[in-house]
């Protein structure tokens, strides 16, 4: 057995909006861990990332429904109340039960007590990303079965998980990272002292290619060779797309231009009608999901990136997308809005331009003032490009978590071993 041998637990895999969990694990791998992944959903998106095809861990996939696949909820179940572990597990799940009596909760259980069986016993540490439902599953196996785990916590999970819950678990975990200062100061209000780091996601530059050659100079007021936008993320509210569609019918008529929106999720629909609706149809473009490459692509094309995030209704809220610093490695120059993780990147003026989020009115106003300086746009993308490189290159913080994870399994060794041999024979499965 090796000691870096590690379970990684998602919410699903693969996904094409995470490609900072796929780059995480390729570079793991890349030093030496075994991992294997352990996914609760399967697959939505048709796509993947070429990242994808170069990792080498075997994915099993947990019941997403546990109706759906009984048996292997039984055997769990008969596995489970056999286990050490068990009263400390039931104890632990009824007193989340009594608080959050709901169905995805009772699901969580199942998939910990099957994870808990079929989870090799020589994977001596549980790492999952995202504090919500993964933690959870992660959380009641590691109660079973006497493993450490930790987390990686990002976004949504920060803002919209209770306190009660977070506390929790941040108490119950041996340690975690998050990924913005802005998280990072949220949780450590409830965690035990010096128990969660920062460790920034970055991009390993090596993937991506050479900014392309200096962009030509639009500044809208060619009709056939309008100022091309661009905004790339998911079709949730804390995205801002609605404010972006807003802000472009508040352009003047004078200026020329072509928005692409990269994308797919619960509001594309209604943002394709708010388009409609506003007249403004024939200029932009529904891409759907893309791959990296194919968003690359269309960096590469772009004159103007846009993304104005802001806190959705729910609380959901961004960390640091990736995608800014996607756009940053191909010098596209950046608006954004000065909130959450996006300025610990983005200093307003000095790599791109920031506004107020929620306001169309300034997001006009920022696009019209850029769209009319390309000079000011090659200066922005310039000092971006130059940031990147300097201080969100993807190693420190791959080395960061490489360095914990690799302490905790060899800590864990002996825990692991030890469920191993408890385990009556007939007990041990593989994962289907």
């Amino acid at each position: 057995m090796t000691e870096r041998r590690i379970a990684i637990l998602l919410k699903g895999y693969p996904r094409l909006t995470e490609t900072f969990i796929a780059q995480e694990i390729l570079a793991l791998e890349q030093r030496g861990f075994a991992l294997e992944i352990w996914s609760m959903r399967r697959p939505h998106d048709a796509a993947r990332h070429p990242m994808h095809a170069q990792i080498r861990a075997p994915v099993t996939y947990l019941p997403e429904y546990l109706y759906r696949e009984p048996l292997r909820v039984a055997r769990g179940l008969a596995w489970a109340v056999r286990r050490p572990g068990f009263r400390a597990f039931l104890s632990a799940a009824l007193r989340d039960l009594r608080r959050d009596p709901t169905a995805s909760r009772l699901r969580r259980i199942g998939q910990a007590m099957v994870l808990g069986r079929e989870v090799p016993g020589d994977l001596a540490h549980l790492h999952v990303h995202f504090l919500h439902t993964p933690a959870s599953v992660a959380r009641y196996c590691a109660i079973l079965t006497g493993r450490a785990w930790s987390f990686s916590a990002h976004a949504k999970d920060i803002w919209t998980t209770p306190d009660w819950e977070l506390s929790e678990k941040l108490a119950d975990a041996a340690w975690g990272v998050t990924c913005t200062q802005d998280g990072l100061a949220r949780l450590r209000v409830l965690a035990p002292e010096g128990h969660v780091a920062l460790a920034y996601h970055g991009l390993h530059l090596g993937r991506f290619p050479a900014p392309p050659p200096a962009r030509a100079p639009r500044d809208g007021s060619d009709s056939a060779d309008p100022l091309r936008l661009l905004c790339v993320g998911r079709f949730v509210a804390k995205k801002g797309h609605g404010d972006l569609v807003a802000a472009l019918a508040l352009l003047p008529e004078d200026l020329h231009w072509r928005l692409a929106l990269i994308g797919s999720g619960e509001r594309a629909a209604a943002i394709a009608g708010e388009v409609r609706r506003l007249g403004l149809a024939g200029r932009v473009e529904f891409r759907g999901s893309r791959s990296q490459p194919e968003v690359i692509a269309a960096m590469r094309e772009a004159d103007l990136f846009v993304l104005p995030t802001k806190r959705a209704d729910s609380g959901d809220r961004d960390g640091l997308p990736n995608v800014l610093m996607e756009a940053a490695s191909q010098r596209l120059p950046i608006l954004a809005s000065a909130f959450a993780g996006t300025t610990e990147f983005i200093a307003d003026g000095t790599h791109g331009l920031l506004v107020e989020p929620g306001d169309p009115t300034a997001l006009a106003a920022a696009i019209v003032r850029l769209a009319r300086a390309p000079a000011l746009r090659a200066r922005l993308s310039a000092a971006a490009y130059g940031r990147l490189r300097a201080d969100f290159a993807m190693d420190a913080g791959i080395d960061r978590i490489a360095a914990r994870l690799a302490a905790s399994a060899g800590l864990a060794r002996d825990a692991a071993a030890q469920v191993e041999a408890e385990a009556a024979p007939e007990d041990c499965a593989c994962a289907s």
